[in-house]
């Protein structure tokens, strides 16, 4: 799911990656906007309210919203760094960002019942929340080759309208390939919505704690991998033997 990358990745890979990545992204997008009143997930908002801001001579929140972008496109950065860089030669260096990002959930889950609505808290856990999305949209962005993108739709919903038109067209080669298009597409927004369903309910009744279910499923994301991985190998290595034979 996460460790397939180029030619060996599969269409199945990016829709099981969808689903569990944007569950996470729907929640932390829908639980992180109740908690501090802010988007979390991403920056489009926010580049309209840092102008607005501007235009308003308010420079204490301007300087706020234009650290939360800065904390996002950081998380971008080094994400990609680790895997690019860092990672080139280890086996699992998704392992480090979706680490990193469990941490930061976790801290959240923790230390939630802290926050007073004051301005430097809602900076700090906004903040680490746009920082924890940075690093997932873009490791999600380069482990799919930037077919899967799960923390916003906005994207997702152009992509599924141009492909619908085209595939209701007579006469196309490409129908199976638009068709698995398609249904990645609506993976992505199906989950993301599930995951902002969950989030909301779950922070109305359980507040801070909620946070616990994405950490949830960034760890079962790792050890899918892992543990299938070393399942792989056992097997093969039973099998070893009866065919030397």
């Amino acid at each position: 799911m996460l460790r397939h990358v180029g030619t060996k990745r599969t269409n199945t890979h990016n829709v099981r990656l969808a689903t569990l990545l944007g569950l996470t992204a729907g929640f932390v997008n829908a639980a992180g906007f109740l908690a501090f009143s802010v988007l979390t997930t991403n920056v489009t908002g926010h580049a309209a309210l840092f102008a607005e801001r501007i235009a308003m001579q308010d420079w204490k929140t301007a300087r706020v919203v234009a650290l939360w972008m800065f904390l996002f496109l950081a998380g971008a950065f080094i994400s990609s760094f680790i895997v690019s860089w860092i990672g080139r030669n280890q086996r699992y260096s998704y392992v480090i960002p979706i680490l990193i990002e469990t941490v930061i959930l976790l801290a959240v889950a923790l230390g939630g019942y802290k926050y007073d609505g004051s301005l430097v808290d809602k900076e700090l856990f906004a903040g680490s929340l746009l920082f924890a999305m940075g690093l997932q949209n873009s490791l999600v962005s380069m482990v799919s080759g930037s077919v899967v993108r799960t923390t916003h739709l906005t994207g997702t919903f152009t992509d599924l309208g141009i492909e619908l038109a085209q595939v209701i067209q007579k006469n196309r080669d490409d129908r199976a390939t638009l068709k698995a298009r398609i249904k990645l597409r609506s993976a992505i927004i199906l989950f993301f919505m599930c995951g902002a369903l969950c989030g909301a309910y779950l922070f109305r009744f359980m507040g801070f704690h909620a946070f616990f279910a994405p950490v949830a499923i960034l760890f079962f994301t790792l050890i899918y991998d892992i543990f299938r991985i070393q399942i792989k190998r056992y097997y093969r290595q039973l099998q070893n033997p009866f065919k030397k034979n």
